[in-house]
């Protein structure tokens, strides 16, 4: 079974290729899912794949694990991760999740992916093509991966980076005391009302309100709206005015 979290696509292509490399059943994370939970087969493994937001697994997935019950155990428990860059200490924090549910990560990996945090003056997309070589890449390591998986290799393949100590428990907390929000974000009047943003938001975090897009606050910043909206009209402030959109799309 590998359960996957995915706002704008890098994620669910990563979860989609490993699920048919190893023969996994698939099942998409539901952060609004009051009592999750799942049953697996004798010897199943258990597999979770996700973006990494500020060197750490989205609250929302983090979340999500505390209330999932899980009937078997898992005979292999990976989880996968998708980042710009690096990932810090993400698998300790995530292992240290599990260990309180009295479940053990066995092995770790991570896949860098076209970026789509731009909510920063200095965050910018990669250029298209800088975008298709990291998916190239990506492509060409997912058979490796998957060879692991099957045979339960028990190893952290993860791009860490500088400071992932302090970049995994000092930022990240800081990151969503003071960055996560969704008051910044407006609407121009190119909006033609289509209402894609409020059926992708994952949070169901946004209403049609007067004819516009309207936040609750309940935001965790995926993006998901801002890169899927069809003609641009979402922006969260100045930080992603002129800096483009960004989903995966495969074209195999």
């Amino acid at each position: 079974m590998i359960l996957f979290f995915s706002a704008c696509g890098n994620s669910r292509f990563v979860a989609s290729r490993l699920a048919e490399l190893t023969g996994q059943r698939l099942m998409q994370i539901n952060p609004l899912d009051a009592s999750p939970s799942l049953s697996l087969a004798p010897q199943e493994p258990l597999g979770v794949v996700c973006p990494v937001y500020a060197w750490n697994t989205p609250r929302v997935v983090n979340n999500y694990i505390k209330r999932l019950s899980v009937s078997g155990s898992p005979s292999y428990l990976f989880l996968a991760l998708t980042c710009g860059d690096t990932v810090g200490r993400a698998p300790e924090r995530f292992a240290k999740l599990l260990y309180s549910k009295g479940m053990s990560l066995s092995a770790a990996f991570s896949f860098v992916m076209p970026e789509t945090y731009i909510n920063l003056p200095g965050f910018n997309l990669d250029t298209p093509e800088g975008a298709r070589s990291k998916i190239e890449t990506v492509k060409m390591r997912l058979p490796l991966v998957a060879e692991k998986i099957n045979g339960r290799v028990g190893e952290v393949d993860v791009v860490r980076g500088k400071w992932s100590w302090l970049n995994s428990y000092l930022v990240n907390p800081l990151f969503y005391a003071l960055l996560i929000t969704d008051r910044k974000f407006t609407v121009s009047d190119a909006c033609t009302l289509c209402a894609l943003c409020q059926k992708l938001c994952p949070l169901q975090n946004i209403s049609i309100v007067n004819g516009r897009p309207r936040w609750n606050g309940h935001c965790t910043n995926c993006m998901a709206c801002y890169h899927h909206c069809p003609v641009n009209a979402i922006h969260f402030g100045k930080a992603t005015q002129r800096k483009g959109q960004y989903f995966f799309q495969d074209a195999r």
